[in-house]
């Protein structure tokens, strides 16, 4: 049977973390679309992520990402987080958008586009430790898009090269989380284009490299959760990405495709361990014509609920019934919690943690959204490569 106290407690310590650039504009390859009161600044934003927070409970920490969120004092910035009620999480670097990058990054064949790129992970170390950041999150768009275009094995040892340089500058109690994509943009040949590859290099580089598992970059029909599983059960799943796919890379809400793929995924960590060790669950998704912040609570409220079902899993009937070989019975276990309406149950844990049961509801009265549109008037709003 399953303790409803145990899995109340649980939730309650959940943390997701929120991605700065989803507060901003963002769209399609064709168009970037405006919404009025998006942030114009990261204080803008971290006042944005502080809300979700104060109204879900589980959402204590703010991912940067760098040039986007570049402030000239950090320190203060870490300040400004704490005073609204979180904090900075997760440092993601940008080596995909100047234009010495087209033919790759830290993987590139000319050594001064390669320095280049080291230096800027290098920086972002260095802001990791003035925001006290434990993670430096890593995802490149280097590959190649023609055969013999350049030599695949040569870059894999430029880019094991200036991984290792970077992974020699993490202090004490800080990570590398390299994150892998199939394709998109390089379309013959990714450098990092499965868990495999992203494993490979974090096992030669050492225990403070970790994998990152982003939900949207597979390929359809992948077992997700056979990944998460075997990651977690070699001790080198970092964190998540959370996000939902209906055909590539779509960074829809989390959930919004596929939920019963995303209990699955939360299935894994739970019996994995993972729900109670460093792995980070962060949301990484593009918010193009739905309102952003009731968005991004949707999402976290999304991730909550799968986690509750993941939860209430009879794991010892299950057990049960994979010993006995009870195909039908261990299937029906699973279902079951899947098939449980678990909204009753986060309600209370909202209630007892002294939020609002309805996060979306209360944010609506709150009048945040017509405050922000009426004041943030004029200057530069923040989105794709600002």
């Amino acid at each position: 049977m399953t303790d409803l106290a145990a899995v109340k407690a649980a939730l309650k310590t959940q943390a997701v973390e929120t991605p700065s650039w989803a507060y901003g504009n963002s769209g399609t390859r064709f168009k970037v679309f405006a919404q009025a009161g998006v942030p114009r600044t990261p204080q803008e934003k971290l006042e944005d992520a502080a809300k979700v927070h104060e109204f879900t409970g589980v959402a204590p920490t703010v991912a940067l990402h760098i040039p986007w969120d570049r402030v000239d004092d950090y320190g203060a910035l870490a300040k400004f987080a704490e005073e609204r009620g979180v904090r900075l999480g997760a440092i993601n670097s940008n080596t995909f958008q100047d234009d010495d990058y087209k033919l790759g990054s830290i993987c590139h064949p000319d050594a001064t586009v390669r320095r280049k790129a080291v230096g800027h992970l290098l920086e972002c170390v260095d802001i990791m430790d003035a925001t006290g950041s434990r993670d430096l999150k890593l995802w490149f768009a280097d590959g190649t898009n023609y055969p013999g275009q350049d030599d695949v094995r040569a870059r894999q040892d430029r880019l094991a090269e200036g991984l290792a340089e970077v992974y020699e500058r993490l202090g004490d109690g800080q990570r590398m989380l390299l994150e892998y994509k199939f394709f998109e943009p390089a379309f013959y040949s990714t450098d990092v284009p499965d868990w495999g590859t992203a494993y490979a290099h974090c096992l030669k580089l050492g225990e403070k490299a970790q994998v990152v598992v982003d939900t949207g970059h597979h390929a359809p029909g992948t077992n997700i959760e056979f990944i998460v599983a075997t990651l977690l059960r070699e001790g080198k799943l970092g964190g998540f990405d959370f996000n939902s796919r209906f055909y590539a890379d779509d960074d829809l809400m989390v959930g919004a495709a596929d939920p019963f793929q995303l209990f699955r995924i939360m299935y894994e960590v739970v019996r994995g361990g993972g729900f109670t060790s460093d792995v980070a669950f962060m949301l990484d998704q593009c918010h193009n014509i739905e309102a952003k912040i009731p968005a991004i609570i949707r999402s976290v409220m999304n991730v909550q609920e799968a986690t509750a079902k993941a939860l209430l899993v009879d794991r010892e009937a299950l057990a049960d019934a994979q010993r006995e070989g009870d195909v039908l019975g261990a299937n029906a276990v699973l279902m079951d919690a899947y098939n449980t309406d678990v909204r009753p149950l986060l309600r209370e844990v909202r209630e007892e943690m002294g939020l609002d049961p309805s996060p979306l509801d209360a944010y609506a009265r709150s009048g945040w959204g017509e405050r922000i549109v009426a004041e943030r008037v004029g200057g530069q709003q923040a989105g794709w490569g600002a």
